[in-house]
């Protein structure tokens, strides 16, 4: 069984803005108040893990033993099987220093080519505690690439994203619209399910 969450005050241990707003957006009928890992000045992690489920962990465990809080913390990507799984964990490096996802999602439509744009968003949320305990757990949206991006809404790779069933990329789509479909809101829904 898994850990319950106890107390209001949670560290997201992201310093990606994007990100922090969203699990802002999705802790808010919780009342819990949601704070950045920035906003405390906590130092990123380097991700030195195989998996999206072991950067997670690496993550959330860093930021909960930093701050004396719990922290969650997500690693996420884009997975194109057509790529071998590219750019996977390594989604937000194809960015760059910068973090300018317009060369990372050049870079994915040139790579393909004409090849199947098959592809796929995968979330995991780890939930740590100061005592070093951790629950994981994934989501994950397929759809396909499309080419030019289209929208300007969320971050990372949504404009080029159309997930199954969709007629809009996720960077055309209001932000409630996608947090009932996403990678990270299914993977969410699973840990509000267990933890709350």
């Amino acid at each position: 069984m898994a850990r319950r969450l106890r107390g209001k005050k949670l560290v997201i241990a992201s310093h990606n803005s994007g990100k922090v707003g969203e699990f802002r957006d999705l802790l808010s009928p919780f009342a819990i108040e949601a704070v950045g890992a920035g906003a405390l000045g906590l130092e990123a992690p380097e991700e030195e893990g195989k998996s999206f489920e072991e950067n997670a962990a690496l993550k959330a465990l860093a930021a909960a033993a930093a701050s004396r809080l719990p922290a969650l913390a997500d690693d996420s990507g884009l997975v194109v099987p057509a790529l071998g799984g590219r750019p996977g964990i390594y989604s937000a490096r194809w960015a760059g220093p910068t973090g300018d996802f317009a060369p990372a999602m050049e870079r994915v439509h040139r790579e393909l080519g004409k090849r199947d744009r098959s592809a796929s968003f995968v979330a995991v949320l780890a939930l740590a505690w100061p005592d070093g305990h951790s629950e994981i757990f994934r989501g994950e949206v397929n759809g396909r690439l499309v080419w030019p991006p289209a929208g300007t809404r969320g971050f990372g790779y949504d404009p080029m994203f159309l997930a199954l069933g969709s007629t809009r990329t996720f960077g055309e789509m209001e932000p409630e619209e996608k947090h009932a479909i996403s990678h990270r809101a299914r993977a969410f829904l699973k840990l509000v399910r267990e933890c709350f």
